[in-house]
């Protein structure tokens, strides 16, 4: 409670002696002690230096005592602040959808936010295990993620890993695959990915009904496709050139299989950076859409017969000295793979189904993974658990040296697959799992019953039969944590089945008058 004015006139405390006016004891009340003693100390003790003729304050030593140490920032984070001009940061983390959240600070936070965090309400944060009487969710900034925010002029993002009651939350996603990047640093080891992020872009017309961007962009083919790709460059070219001053090595930018949909491939980099870039990929692409009426959508599936938006991660281990751990040039098979590159790729085989789930984590997303092909002859995505040789209709493709895992969708979560292939992974080199065989056909041209003779299994086809695979499979939860898993399942389940109790336009429109 604000003492009254009168209250306020004389405080009986150790310091009334300072006679504080009502201002102060406001400031007090509402700024909290620290400020409050600060400001005291300014305006009471005063002390001349007579030597150098400037006035210095100091405090009695109680006083000294009480005051709030601020850290520091390194000389590194102020020059990168001061050559930018950044006057707020985003501390940014995501939730378990991998749906950024944020809180904007002043610059002059920025050390607190990387000391003690931003503070968060856990309770209202979608998949962190939080109850609304419980301790505050932390998001503490790691600083060499510090870039600033070339769409937000006067902004930078510091991305967080979030911690309770001073210890990091084991359902934050950036810290599972921190702990999945710590295991394979005890081996001498660094998984690289590359991104391929796949977009759409739309807008709306005064009815609220969504469009293309571009209505002449409507070709059965439209890959790579000149005038589809020149009438949004506009958009394009925003994009990439927000991208490259924060270390987006952009070396193409492509129009993709579906009418107005995108690929734009940047350089490679150790997966948790790739993950904080991709996180980053998507705030950049969705607010400079915005600006420019449009909507830029990562939803897997946005039309039933256009291929929809993957998300490949080309993947490969490196040593302590950078030498690629997937590469030998001796492979009898041609593919330049590694026996560890084997055995990785016979992993995320192996946990196929369980993978699905993360890689592919909404019920949208499933209808990418569907058996069969597209309106322009391909869906380019996988439906079946394969390997093979430069084979894009397979769930692991190789090309020469690496792996690209391409079951994952642009609406999944980068730092949850980022860590799910990091496990899965790991399991097949420690268990030295082998890869039956190497297929090289078309799944979009083989029946299914060709497909079960070559002993071939199909993906989950559902978010549902995903949930069920990841439930049975117990490497998940005993390697990225009870918590998280189970929290992931608890919350794909309860969006199943909202979406099944869904009555859908189809239904009405097939059914209203049928009986």
């Amino acid at each position: 409670m604000i003492p009254s004015r009168k209250q306020a006139s004389h405080i009986n405390s150790p310091y009334k002696q300072l006679d504080c006016p009502v201002g102060r004891v406001v400031n007090f009340w509402r700024a909290g002690l620290a400020s409050a003693l600060h400001s005291l100390r300014e305006s009471k003790f005063p002390v001349r230096n007579k030597t150098a003729g400037s006035e210095q304050r100091s405090l009695p030593e109680t006083f000294c005592a009480c005051q709030e140490t601020r850290p520091m920032l390194p000389p590194e984070t102020q020059r990168l602040i001061e050559q930018h001009g950044i006057k707020y940061v985003l501390a940014q983390f995501v939730d378990i959808h991998g749906s950024s959240k944020t809180k904007s600070v002043p610059v002059t936070g920025l050390a607190m936010v990387a000391e003690d965090g931003a503070g968060f309400a856990g309770f209202a944060i979608c998949g962190m295990g939080m109850e609304p009487h419980g301790p505050d969710f932390m998001a503490k900034g790691d600083l060499s993620s510090l870039t600033p925010v070339p769409w937000q002029p006067g902004y930078g993002r510091v991305v967080c890993i979030g911690h309770v009651e001073g210890k990091p939350w084991p359902y934050d996603s950036r810290y599972v695959l921190q702990k999945q990047v710590e295991r394979l640093s005890q081996r001498g080891w660094t998984l690289n990915t590359g991104l391929e992020p796949e977009f759409s872009l739309f807008k709306r017309d005064a009815a609220g009904s969504l469009q293309m961007v571009d209505a002449s962009d409507n070709l059965d083919k439209p890959c790579y496709d000149y005038k589809g790709l020149s009438r949004s460059r506009e958009f394009l070219e925003r994009l990439t050139e927000a991208l490259q001053p924060v270390g987006f090595d952009i070396y193409q930018i492509d129009h993709e299989d579906a009418n107005g949909q995108f690929e734009i491939n940047y350089t490679y980099s150790d997966a948790m950076e790739s993950a904080d870039r991709f996180t980053f990929f998507r705030m950049a692409a969705g607010e400079i859409a915005n600006d420019m009426g449009m909507i830029c959508s990562f939803m897997p599936k946005p039309d039933p017969k256009r291929a929809g938006n993957g998300m490949h991660f080309h993947l490969s281990i490196a040593s302590a000295s950078n030498k690629n751990l997937f590469h030998d040039a001796s492979d009898p098979s041609g593919m330049g793979l590694s026996k560890m590159a084997y055995h990785f790729a016979a992993g995320l085989l192996a946990h196929g189904p369980a993978l699905c789930a993360f890689a592919a984590p909404t019920v949208n997303s499933y209808k990418r993974l569907v058996v069969g092909n597209s309106l322009s002859g391909a869906t380019w995505a996988p439906a079946f658990i394969a390997f093979g040789a430069n084979n894009r209709s397979a769930m692991v493709r190789v090309p020469y040296g690496r792996l690209e895992f391409r079951l994952p969708d642009a609406g999944c979560n980068p730092y949850l697959v980022s860590a799910a292939i990091i496990a899965a992974g790991l399991d097949g080199i420690d268990r030295q799992l082998e890869i039956d065989h190497v297929c090289n056909e078309n799944f979009y041209k083989l029946s299914l019953e060709e497909i079960a003779a070559r002993g071939i299994k199909t993906l989950p086809q559902s978010l549902k039969e995903a949930c069920d695979a990841l439930e049975a499979d117990p490497l998940f939860a005993e390697v990225l944590g009870n918590e998280i898993v189970g929290e992931f399942i608890r919350l794909k389940r309860m969006e199943w089945v909202e979406y099944s109790r869904h009555v859908s336009d189809w239904e009405v429109k097939r059914y209203i008058e049928f009986f």
